[in-house]
C-alpha cells in the first residue's frame, strides 16, 4: 500500500496523491509531502523512488531488508534507517524496518509491515494538519518518538514477568520456570541489539549539523536519545535481574535436590540395622544342635523385635541430636 498526504497552509490536507504530482509537491516550500510505503513490493517501490531522485545506492537499500540503524546524508536529504521491534503476548519478537527520506519539504517512509506508532502519527497529521506547519525534520522527530516510546511497556512487560517468577522461584520453580528466563534472556538481548546502534543514529541527528534538519530542533532529537538511553540502561538492569534469578532458581534447585537426597540417605540409614537383622535371621545355617537352639526361641525372637524397633528411635534421636534431621 502507498499512501500519501499534502499539507498546505490553510487548506485541508490532500491524500491519494497520484505518484506522478511527488516530485512536483516534494519541491512545494509552502507545504510538506508525506509519502508511506507500508508492505509494498520492490517492483512497485522502485519507480516511485526514483521519482523523488533518490541515490541507487540509498533506494537499493530502502528496498532490502536487515540493516543495522544508520543515517546517511546525501547532502539535500538524510536517508535513515530504524528498527522496529513488537513483541507478542507469549514474548516472540519481531523484527521490521523503517526507512526514512527526509528532505526539506518531504519525508518518505518505507516498512515491509504495518507499524502502529506509524499510524499513529499519521492519523494525529490528518486529525491537526497544524503539525505539519513545524516542518519534515518535526515530522522525523514525532516518527522517532513514537518509535523510542514504544519500548517502554516492552521493559515495563519484561520488569513484571520478573517479578512474578521470581515469586515462582522461591514459592514452586518448574522447568516452565527456567524456559521463562532464557525467553526473558533472550527478548533483552534481542532489544539490545536494536537499541544500542539506534542511540548512535540519534545521537548523531542531535550533534551533527545536517542541511535539511533546522538547528533549533536539535534538542528534540537530544531528548529522544536521553529516552533511548534510559530504555537501554533499564534494558541493561533487567539482563542483570535475568542472570541473577536465573541463578538463584539454580541454587533452589540444587537445595532442593539435596534435601530429597539427604531424606533419602536418613530413610536408608534408619531401614539398614532393621535390613541387616532380617537379611541375618532369614539365612538357613543354624544347625540343628543343642547349644543353638536358643538363638530360634520365642524370648531371642521378641528381643530382635524389641531390638529392631529401638534401634532407628535411637540412630533418629541421636542424628537430630547432631541436627542432621
Amino acid at each position: 500500500m502507498i499512501r500519501s498526504a499534502h499539507f498546505s497552509p490553510n487548506k485541508p490536507p490532500r491524500t491519494d496523491i497520484p505518484p506522478e504530482e511527488f516530485p512536483r509537491l516534494a519541491k512545494d516550500r509552502r507545504g510538506l509531502l508525506w509519502v508511506d510505503f507500508s508492505g509494498e513490493t520492490p517492483e512497485a517501490s522502485l519507480p516511485v523512488l526514483e521519482s523523488f531522485g533518490f541515490h541507487p545506492l540509498a533506494i537499493d537499500d530502502a528496498l532490502q531488508e536487515i540493516h543495522s540503524p544508520k543515517v546517511d546524508d546525501w547532502d539535500e536529504y538524510l536517508y535513515i534507517v530504524l528498527n522496529y521491534m513488537m513483541v507478542s503476548a507469549d514474548w516472540e519478537s519481531n523484527m521490521d524496518e523503517l526507512d526514512i527520506f527526509v528532505g526539506r519539504n518531504y519525508i518518505v517512509t518505507h516498512h515491509d509491515q504495518p507499524m502502529d506508532f506509524v499510524d499513529e502519527v499519521w492519523a494525529l497529521y490528518l486529525r491537526d494538519p497544524r503539525h505539519a506547519h513545524e516542518g519534515a525534520d518535526h515530522l522525523l522527530y514525532r516518527l522517532a518518538d513514537n518509535l523510542v516510546t514504544h519500548y517502554m511497556p516492552i521493559v515495563e512487560r519484561v520488569d513484571e514477568a520478573l517479578d512474578g517468577i521470581e515469586d515462582q522461584v522461591f514459592d514452586r520453580p518448574t522447568p516452565s520456570t527456567l524456559q521463562e528466563l532464557f525467553t526473558l534472556k533472550r527478548l533483552l538481548l534481542t532489544m539490545r541489539r536494536v537499541t544500542l546502534p539506534q542511540r548512535e543514529v540519534l545521537n548523531k541527528l542531535a550533534r551533527d549539523d545536517f542541511h535539511v534538519i533546522d538547528p533549533h530542533d536539535r534538542i528534540f532529537f537530544r531528548d529522544i536519545y536521553d529516552h533511548l538511553v534510559r530504555v537501554h540502561d533499564l534494558n541493561e538492569s533487567l539482563r542483570d535481574l535475568v542472570g541473577s534469578v536465573l541463578d538463584t532458581y539454580l541454587s533452589v534447585v540444587n537445595n532442593r535436590m539435596n534435601e530429597v537426597m539427604k531424606t533419602l540417605t536418613i530413610i536408608t540409614t534408619l531401614f539398614m540395622p532393621i535390613t541387616f537383622i532380617t537379611g541375618f535371621f532369614g539365612m538357613n545355617f543354624f544347625e540343628p544342635v543343642a547349644h543353638l537352639l536358643g538363638w530360634t526361641s520365642r524370648e531371642a525372637f521378641i528381643l530382635m523385635l524389641v531390638i529392631t524397633g529401638l534401634l532407628p528411635i535411637v540412630m533418629f534421636t541421636w542424628m537430630r541430636r547432631r541436627t542432621w534431621v
